[in-house]
């Protein structure tokens, strides 16, 4: 009993203290208060709720995908919807259960549980109200969606397209550029490279085409992106260019793009609109196409892919599908006519799909001769040729700099259909012309206008054949004499009737109106017209039509004329003494004709400053042209007026010249004009001929210290002359008493070589002072055994390896050669190797890796010595001997 007594006390007093921990803890005693803050807090997340669905709801319709976390935020609130409403379901049970003023509990242990849930709902609905204020809710919905451009029937293109899309999907190509000249298919290619990506799924997240053009803005090209990207919006309206390149960059960051801008003009700058620079990490690309290779470069591209004219089949082909098979069987002679017609477009896809669809109706032999007719004769008068043709390629015209380069591509539109232009003699036109510039030194602006010209070749607005050539494609030269006559508005101002089979001058309404008249290239053998009033003309070129009279009165009133050429005229023998009334005269070239003699009078042409007699192997004599003050470059290379002591001290007084090509025949006229520094200087033509270098009977070296003076030495020639070396040993230096250069090379400039019938020398090892030579011809020389000697070259410090800038190297009649270098070498340049009659010469200086193009390179050499070479290895082998020409081509 004792026991019993004593325990009971105890459970009270411990069952009072369970409920009172119970009561305080608030679950039970704000069990009331805490449902209707619940209720109120719930109200309150589903309305925030509400808004976050709608707001995603409308932004699902711009293709934009809810965030992850929106989602798991979501999920969450749906859940503790559930469990809230249950909760608050038994709510009224609960509060019945209250006693003591909801204070106490008749069971408190369900009171408790129940009051503690309610409060754990409350706490977890105020968490999700605090993290559903969310600064965004949505992202770009990237899905790979290509819509297939409409394009027109392609051919031609198929290797193109080939070759184009397996570069542009190399892992290690980011940026890839189309370009070529305007109406050459750039678009139509470019469209079936977008149209590849249709057939692709999963490498990339959006392709993103763009119309650039002329003049686009970094805002407008961010709004067309963005219109792609679908972020165009009230807020993005809003943003400043910068906030735009921002949001934009993040939207792309994190995708694999392809952006694809047709039709750009200069270079897009991606980091200024907020594209990601594409990478291999990232896997983006952004492809292009321009009318410029030089916006290949500046965008990135560096070997930039150019869509060249389509080949003559395959124009036919073309000119055929758009002038219908219907038409071309209406009569057997259209189709051999429609054939010229499809030539005249020289391969140019916009051209032949314009003139065939015109061509398409005509259904008479005599429409179809008409035709050529008019496209031979002026093709800007062909129907649709001013509308549909010339206005697109215009573009690329009036997209050049200024007034002087477009002066100088108009220029080229007075050659003939197909001719090769020499470049230097083009830039010498252009000089004197006036589009250059005024500059004191001859050299700068030469460069300025390879400059130009290079603009010009990168434009697609000249085509560069070789090294030395350039040309334009006809419907482009139809284009500049377009332009040149305003439009077709003046056609006297600009008189080109070159190549077009003339027998007589043209004959021109108001002479007073022509500014530049060009008859290259016709069968003109007289002119003896008397044209009173020709005061405007500047340019006249009269080359290459067998002229064999020249009239002072057709001249006699060009008081203007700045450019005359008569060369390849190799029947006159003579120019008129009214010579001397040109007196704006800078340019005159009779170069390979039959002139004798130049006039007296020719003294008198005061602002002559170019004047070209290279070839004119009757010309007795030029005694007084030291009157000729403004001369600054005379070529008399192979000329029959050599270079003896009376020339050169003539040439003496020509104190403004700096460019002499010349032949030198005698020792005295070779010490003479070496030994004056100055014109030395000048000389970029060198041809020595028939010289005995000795005045003894034993041969005797030549010494570096007489031939580098000539520091401005391009092209050398060396003809049946007796030598025992060209010494290359320092000790020159000391005898000489000149400065050791700072360099080790002295023909920096000298980019071609030939020697022929060469009598004493063994090797040719001076030539690795010529780190720029561009052509070697070495011929009927039998004592050469070796091109570069290995001994002596190994005396020199600092040279270079030789050969790294040959583009042809040909080798004939050496029976003694056995060694052009000892090692092999790298050629990056080579595209031509001819060996012929060296029968010792058993191994070229090559290995596999000697020629990373060798799709350019072709090497030229009998059966017997082909049969009779040894190879570096079988992979150089592999590599070389498919490439050579068992004697066909010599």
């Amino acid at each position: 009993m004792g026991n019993c007594m004593s325990f009971q006390p105890s459970c009270d007093a411990t069952l009072d203290r369970v409920i009172s921990v119970l009561c305080s803890r608030g679950y039970i005693g704000n069990l009331k208060k805490n449902l209707r803050d619940l209720q109120r807090e719930t109200e309150d997340l589903r309305a925030i709720q509400d808004v976050v669905k709608n707001k995603v709801a409308r932004e699902k319709v711009k293709h934009r995908h809810m965030l992850k976390t929106v989602q798991v935020w979501l999920t969450r609130v749906e859940s503790f919807n559930t469990r809230v409403d249950d909760t608050l379901s038994t709510s009224p049970a609960q509060l019945q259960k209250l006693c003591l003023c909801g204070i106490c509990s008749k069971n408190v242990y369900l009171s408790y549980k129940y009051g503690r849930s309610v409060f754990l709902l409350l706490e977890e609905v105020r968490k999700l109200k605090s993290e559903g204020n969310f600064q965004e809710l949505t992202e770009l919905t990237m899905v790979c969606e290509v819509v297939e451009r409409p394009t027109r029937t392609t051919v031609g293109q198929e290797e193109m397209l080939d070759t184009a899309w397996k570069r542009l999907m190399e892992d290690d190509v980011g940026i890839m550029g189309l370009h070529g000249m305007g109406g050459v298919g750039k678009t139509t290619l470019f469209k079936q490279i977008h149209n590849n990506f249709a057939t692709m799924s999963g490498k990339f997240d959006v392709v993103i085409w763009i119309v650039v053009s002329q003049g686009a803005s970094i805002s407008k090209l961010q709004e067309d992106i963005a219109l792609k990207l679908r972020l165009c919006d009230d807020q993005w309206a809003r943003k400043n260019e910068s906030d735009k390149a921002a949001e934009m960059h993040r939207v792309l960051k994190g995708t694999r793009f392809v952006l694809m801008l047709d039709d750009i003009w200069e270079k897009v700058d991606l980091e200024a609109i907020g594209v990601p620079e594409p990478t291999k990490e990232n896997g983006c690309k952004v492809a292009f196409t321009t009318r410029s290779k030089e916006v290949c470069g500046r965008m990135g591209d560096h070997e930039p892919m150019q869509v060249k004219c389509l080949e003559r089949d395959q124009a036919w082909e073309l000119f055929r599908i758009k002038t219908g098979e219907s038409t071309l069987r209406r009569d057997v002679n259209i189709v051999e006519l429609a054939r010229k017609v499809a030539e005249k477009c020289h391969g140019l896809p916009l051209a032949l799909s314009v003139i065939g669809e015109t061509m398409s109706y005509k259904t008479t032999v005599q429409e179809w001769e008409h035709a050529i007719d008019v496209l031979t004769r002026s093709a800007a008068e062909f129907s649709d040729m001013e509308n549909k043709i010339l206005p697109i390629l215009k573009y690329s015209y009036d997209n050049l700099a200024d007034e002087h380069i477009k002066s100088c591509f108009l220029y080229c539109a007075l050659f003939p259909e197909d001719y090769e232009i020499v470049k230097e003699s083009l830039i010498e036109c252009w000089i004197c012309e006036g589009f250059i510039g005024e500059y004191q030194v001859l050299k700068r602006a030469v460069n300025k206008g390879y400059e130009l010209l290079c603009t010009l070749i990168r434009a697609n607005l000249l085509t560069e054949f070789g090294t030395i050539k350039v040309g334009m494609h006809d419907v482009i030269r139809e284009m500049a004499l377009w332009i040149a006559s305003d439009l077709g508005k003046q056609k006297e101002s600009f008189v080109v009737q070159a190549g077009v089979g003339l027998h007589d001058v043209p004959k021109v309404k108001d002479w007073g109106a022509v500014r530049r008249m060009s008859l290259i290239g016709n069968h003109i053998k007289d002119i003896t017209q008397d044209i009173s009033m020709c005061s405007e003309l500047t340019t006249l070129l009269l080359q290459n039509n067998g002229l064999n009279y020249l009239s002072g009165e057709f001249i006699q009133s060009m008081q203007k004329l700045v450019v005359l050429d008569l060369s390849r005229n190799n029947i006159i023998s003579g120019l008129p003494e009214q010579i001397s009334e040109l007196t704006s005269l800078q340019y005159l070239d009779v170069s390979y004709t039959n002139i004798r003699q130049l006039p007296a009078s020719f003294r008198e042409l005061k602002k002559l400053t170019h004047l070209n007699l290279t070839a004119t192997d009757r010309l007795c004599s030029i005694r007084g042209i030291s009157k000729l003050s403004s001369l600054t470059s005379l070529k008399l290379l192979n000329s029959n007026v050599h270079g003896d002591v009376s020339l050169v001290k003539e040439l003496q007084h020509l104190e403004n010249l700096q460019v002499l090509t010349i032949s030198i025949s005698t020792d005295s006229g070779l010490e003479e004009l070496l030994g004056d520094q100055r014109l030395a200087n000048c000389i970029d033509s060198l041809s020595i001929r028939h010289l005995n270098i000795t005045l003894d009977v034993q041969l005797r070296p030549i010494y570096l210290s007489l031939l580098m003076s000539m520091e401005n030495l391009r092209h050398i020639n060396v003809t049946s002359i007796d030598v025992s070396e060209i010494d290359t040993n320092d000790s020159w230096r000391n005898s000489s008493g000149l400065h050791k250069p700072t360099v080790p090379y002295f023909f920096t400039n000298l980019s071609t070589v030939g020697i022929v019938d060469l009598n004493g020398m063994t090797d040719l090892t001076w030539l690795l002072f010529a780190p720029n030579l561009v052509k070697l011809h070495v011929g009927n020389s039998e004592e050469v055994k070796e091109i570069i000697n290995k001994k002596r070259a190994r005396k020199l410090t600092g040279i270079s390896p030789p050969f790294q800038k040959l583009e042809m190297l040909l080798l004939e009649g050496l029976p003694k050669l056995e060694s052009i270098y000892w090692s092999p070498l790298p050629f990056p340049f080579l595209k031509r190797i001819v060996k012929i009659e060296c029968p010792k010469l058993r191994k070229l200086p090559l290995n596999a890796t000697s020629v990373s193009r060798v799709d350019e390179l072709s090497i030229i050499m009998k059966p017997e010595e082909e049969a009779q070479l040894e190879w570096e290895d079988e992979d150089t082998k592999n590599r070389f001997s498919p490439l050579i020409s068992l004697g066909r081509d010599m």
